[in-house]
């Protein structure tokens, strides 16, 4: 009984720590430094920044950064097109300086998106409810947002 019940224990212990590792969000991780580092990247390759913007706390954030990782589809669009960051929000860290850098998203709630150009400015900011589709996220309306916030997309619309 003891042995089993050690079992038991090991193989919760190992799945808690797997969950808390996957999780997307860094709650300590300096969001200027990672929204920098991510505008020097996009511009180096000619893409923009994808800024997730919200919370391990928050169901919907999970939920689009599962998709986004699962769908081949949107997956191949964020990396062909984006430098994908998650940028934290939660009380302990409200990271109110990057907040102000991306014009406050917060106000739309989350998971909001914010997008960047290669300069680093914002473009646009996208309520994820316009993306939501019953208890998930609708992968044509995903797919139909990302393409049209594409570098070459925008860029097309400004010639």
């Amino acid at each position: 009984m003891k042995k089993t019940l050690a079992i038991l224990f090991g193989l919760l212990m190992s799945v808690s720590l797997f969950a808390q590792n996957d999780k997307p969000y860094d709650e300590q991780a300096n969001a200027m430094e990672q929204i920098n580092t991510a505008v020097a990247q996009a511009n180096a390759e000619g893409k923009y920044v994808l800024c997730q913007v919200g919370g391990n706390w928050c169901p919907w954030c999970l939920r689009f950064s599962q998709m986004a990782e699962s769908d081949t589809t949107i997956h191949q669009i964020i990396d062909q097109n984006f430098v994908y960051i998650h940028v934290n929000f939660s009380q302990k860290n409200k990271n109110q300086e990057a907040m102000k850098r991306l014009q406050n998203p917060g106000r739309f709630g989350f998971p909001v998106f914010v997008i960047l150009d290669g300069e680093g400015n914002v473009i646009h900011i996208q309520n994820s409810e316009y993306l939501e589709e019953g208890k998930g996220y609708s992968i044509k309306k995903v797919v139909d947002f990302l393409f049209q916030w594409t570098p070459t997309s925008v860029n097309t619309l400004r010639e």
